[in-house]
């Protein structure tokens, strides 16, 4: 797994937001925490298309406890959302195989 960190450009209505990008198993994930308040944050999971013309996708909130109290908490649960997800769809179709 490779990860790099990086700041965005802060937007004028929030402070600087961290986002992390790593590839695992031949996908490359965005993922970042979105802050919903003072005290909580929201992780947001992004996979890139596999090839050109591909879409991005989101992927959706895997938890009910879908808020941190801290942005390493939720980029934390961003990195295993993004492996859990590409687990889920590689072991289904090895067993197709």
């Amino acid at each position: 797994m490779q990860s790099t960190q990086q700041a965005t450009p802060p937007s004028s209505e929030s402070v600087e937001e961290r986002l992390v990008t790593f590839s695992y198993r031949g996908r490359l994930f965005l993922c970042r925490a979105e802050r919903l308040d003072d005290q909580t944050y929201r992780p947001v999971v992004v996979c890139r298309g596999a090839s050109p013309g591909e879409g991005d996708i989101e992927l959706p909130a895997d938890t009910d406890n879908a808020s941190y109290g801290t942005e390493a908490e939720a980029l934390r649960h961003a990195e295993q959302q993004a492996m859990r997800w590409v687990h889920d769809r590689t072991e289904g179709a090895q067993g197709q195989a």
